[in-house]
Formats: structure tokens, sequence, C-alpha cells
């Protein structure tokens, strides 16, 4: 058929899906963001430092997630804590936690460093910004409220479901201990004090049901 053979091939591959489309047959394109597409289970969407469920925070100021993040977009720094008035179980905590959202590539092995499942990741991915500055986070971000609640830089974000902040559980629950089956069905996390469900992941033989 020739050159001219092959484009008409191609063409009428692309014609048939303009006319799906358009006459709402198959209709392929999400009307953003007035329509929003459900996020997998482990979507890797805005961070979140997590609390314990007494409103202590996860973060011990370790530093691992920083030593993992291959684009060095994690800065921490952590400091003794007050014997009298703790702010984590350890001896120390994250007095400086700050993620450069301009260089993070959003690869999720912050989380699988963390020790103590303090930082996870949400459904949230409407985090655009008009300068620099707004992309570094930092604690008052990124830290849970005591309640349970996420903050969010943009509280008044047309865009921004603030609910997928609280979606921030499906990524650690989803995996299992080095993959061993005897932890089928056991809950291996601390919880928090928010909304999200840390239960275990069910076996294939419920979820096939």
């Amino acid at each position: 058929m020739g050159v001219v053979g092959e484009l008409l091939k191609g063409l009428k591959v692309t014609g048939m899906e303009l006319v799906r489309t358009v006459t709402g047959r198959r209709m392929l394109t999400t009307q953003y963001p007035k329509e929003k597409r459900v996020k997998p289970q482990r979507f890797h969407g805005r961070h979140v430092l997590n609390r314990y469920p007494d409103g202590m925070e996860k973060c011990i100021g370790c530093e691992l997630c920083a030593g993992a993040c291959p684009a060095r977009c994690i800065y921490v720094r952590g400091e003794d804590n007050d014997p009298e008035n703790p702010t984590s179980p350890g001896e120390r905590f994250g007095f400086v936690y700050e993620i450069n959202m301009l260089r993070c590539i959003f690869c999720g092995l912050c989380v699988e460093a963390c020790p103590t499942e303090a930082i996870t990741m949400t459904h949230l991915f409407e985090i655009s910004t008009t300068n620099r500055e707004d992309a570094m986070y930092t604690r008052d971000e990124l830290l849970m409220h005591p309640d349970g609640t996420v903050p969010h830089m943009f509280p008044d974000d047309p865009l921004a479901d603030l609910g997928e902040l609280d979606s921030a559980d499906g990524w650690v629950r989803a995996t299992a201990p080095s993959g061993y089956a005897a932890y089928e069905g056991v809950q291996m996390w601390q919880g928090t004090p928010g909304p999200a469900d840390w239960s275990p992941e069910p076996d294939q033989d419920e979820r096939d049901a």
C-alpha cells in the first residue's frame, strides 16, 4: 500500500476513536477538574508525616528517608527530646523536616526506608505553585495535626481534594515484611489518629470473593 496507505490506516484508527469519543460511545477523556479518577490504593501522591494514635510524632529524626532519597530532595535534622515533654517516643525527633517538591520524583523510597512509618504518601497530587518558595514543604505543611487532619499549603485551592490527604495508609497497608505469608492478615503498622484505615490487606480468597 505504500506510505499513503499506512498513513490512512493509522488515521482510520484515530478517526474511529474520535467518533466514539464525540458520540459518547467510548468516552476516554475525564472532564478534569470537575471529574477526578479514582486513585489506585498505592498511589504516590503528596507526603504526610504521621502521628501515633496518642498524638505523639512518629518521626524520630533518624534521617534514613533523606539518605534513601535518590533526588536528594529531603532535608532532616533531629533534636533530642525533652525528657519531661517528649515529642516522639524515641530519644530524638525530627526538629527540621523539609521536602523540595520540585525535585521529588515520588518514588516512595522514603516510605520504605522509614523504620517508624512516619512518612507515607497520600492520594493528593494537585500541588502546583506559582513560585519556588511554595514548593518547599516543611513540618508546618507535612505534619499531621493531633486530631488526625492533614494540613495543606493552600487550603482554599479549588482543584485540591483535601479528602485525599486522609488516604495515606494504602501504600504501607499493601506491603508485608519480607513478603512472608505468615504475616498475611496481621496488622503490622501503628495507626494514626486520623480516619485512615491501617488494617491489613485482605487475603487473596477474600479479594477474589
